[in-house]
């Protein structure tokens, strides 16, 4: 069996087992010549809560950006979905990102919409009728907490209302993932807590959720799946795992 063959295999074997993510040796070189990734393998099935952790510079924010195809890989090989994103037309990366929900440390909110505005804009993105809209749009902020919140402007919102409409946002479309990237990093303990439990909520519910976080306390006390990147590789990954300290 050639070795093209037997990745294949391998391949279908995964999907077959719930497989939903998978790096397979993959290195991301920038124009400069740093090294974000360096011969990385990871697979994440369905329905897991992962943790990515390590210090600044170590390639977290790059792995998220190869999940969702903001980037590309130079060596080795993103399977996501089934897809390899690498290898997706322009035309269907928009597609490809419908499976996928993203949150950002900085909330990336419409400033001069209002919140109900601001989760639509997602819904219309896709085309989604607009009645479905109308129903879809309340349900998702009363699953966050805001229902009476739909009429406020983002700078009428505490940040812990600005995550929550954010991750409204990025759940409407029921994605099969959601990406976090530092969701509670502008938070304090009391709301990042309330945003851990958020997510662990949407995780139970079905859908698979990867954060990025420095936030030990919380990596610590949550007990789940942890990958801590250091210089471009995984040096560790641990169910019930906890923040390893890598300097």
């Amino acid at each position: 069996m050639s070795r093209k063959e037997e990745k294949r295999k391998l391949r279908e074997k995964f999907i077959e087992e719930n497989g939903l993510i998978w790096l397979d040796n993959v290195t991301k070189v920038y124009s400069d010549g740093y090294p974000a990734l360096n011969g990385v393998s990871l697979k994440i099935k369905r329905g897991e809560f992962v943790f990515i952790t390590g210090d600044s510079g170590a390639g977290k924010t790059t792995l998220i950006e190869l999940l969702f195809r903001e980037i590309k890989a130079n060596k080795g090989t993103v399977w996501v979905m089934g897809h390899n994103v690498a290898k997706l037309s322009r035309g269907k990366v928009a597609k490809f990102r419908r499976n996928l929900g993203i949150i950002f440390q900085d909330f990336r909110l419409l400033r001069n919409r209002n919140v109900y505005e601001n989760v639509a804009f997602a819904q219309r993105i896709v085309e989604t009728p607009g009645n479905q809209l109308r129903k879809n749009v309340p349900e998702i902020l009363s699953t966050v907490g805001l229902p009476g919140k739909y009429k406020a402007y983002p700078d009428q919102l505490s940040g812990g209302e600005k995550q929550r409409v954010a991750i409204a946002r990025a759940l409407v479309n029921k994605p099969a993932i959601l990406l976090a990237d530092e969701p509670t990093g502008n938070l304090d303990p009391k709301t990042s807590w309330e945003i851990v439990k958020l997510l662990e909520e949407i995780n139970k519910a079905g859908t698979t959720v990867i954060v990025i976080t420095h936030d030990r306390e919380i990596v610590n006390a949550m007990q789940k799946r942890v990958v801590t990147l250091k210089k471009g590789t995984i040096v560790s990954d641990e169910e019930e795992g906890e923040y390893i300290d890598e300097n």
